[in-house]
């Protein structure tokens, strides 16, 4: 763990999430396995905190405009892992401080959740879900990268007029949220869809409610392939890939 206070001190709206992540499966977040050699390591951070007891929100950022993939879409802080990082919990804090600001000593690292597998990138993720025991105001580290920052509470997320599921022109169908003039799709909206089951705040959605992402220029491989598509940012050449993510206010 990092900083703050103990488990026991938690909000109450923890459990049973937190239980359940503790056994949770690569399965419960991906329809293929991951493999146990291979592939760029990678983190996200899943970052939860809140601003009035109670009522839990999640970190997101979204992506510049301006980059050749995934350009605008949203995205948990993260990326690839250094040479120098001790686990997935050191890379998705190095990397949420360098994207948005974000105080290491601010966050509890509470779990590392099963790798996922993204093989049209080659990068084997990790989501680290953690709790921002003392909220700060953050902000784009690099706005060439990072266009916003912003906290979405979970009653929007979990709002059936928020939810829907994407198709993709491969022919690759997901979970989606759509909500403050922004689409969560990919790699970000299955972790999420997939935690809000655990922690039973979702409800009933209109699951036949899907709309057609329009086509992307190619990437050499099907995104559809890791029955999540690759939702890993893209920079320049020699420099460490980052995730993808939604717009909004600073938290």
């Amino acid at each position: 763990m990092t900083g703050g206070p103990s488990p026991q001190r938690l909000p109450s709206w923890w459990e049973p999430l937190l239980t359940r992540v503790r056994s949770a499966r690569t399965a419960d977040f991906s329809r293929l396995p991951t493999p146990t050699r291979g592939g760029r390591l990678s983190a996200v951070l899943v970052l939860l905190g809140e601003d009035r007891p109670g009522e839990p929100d999640v970190l997101l950022l979204q992506r510049a405009a301006t980059l050749r993939t995934h350009a605008g879409q949203p995205a948990f802080p993260g990326g690839a892992a250094d040479p120098q990082d001790r686990d997935a919990s050191a890379t998705a804090l190095r990397e949420a401080a360098e994207e948005v600001g974000l105080e290491p000593d601010s966050v509890t690292v509470l779990a590392q959740l099963p790798r996922l597998w993204i093989p049209v990138s080659g990068f084997v993720v990790t989501p680290v879900l953690a709790w921002w025991h003392r909220p700060h105001p953050v902000h784009p580290g690099e706005p060439a990268e990072v266009a916003h920052v912003t906290r979405i509470p979970v009653d929007e997320l979990v709002d059936p007029d928020n939810r829907l599921q994407v198709r993709h022109p491969s022919g690759w169908v997901g979970p989606a949220f759509q909500l403050r003039g922004m689409l969560v799709w990919g790699f970000t909206a299955g972790v999420l869809s997939a935690l809000l089951d655990m922690a039973g705040w979702a409800g009933p959605w209109p699951t036949e409610r899907v709309i057609e992402l329009p086509p992307t220029p190619p990437t050499g491989s099907d995104p559809a392939a890791a029955g999540l598509p690759d939702t890993l940012g893209d920079r320049p050449r020699g420099e460490s890939p980052t995730v993808d993510g939604p717009a909004g206010r600073s938290g």
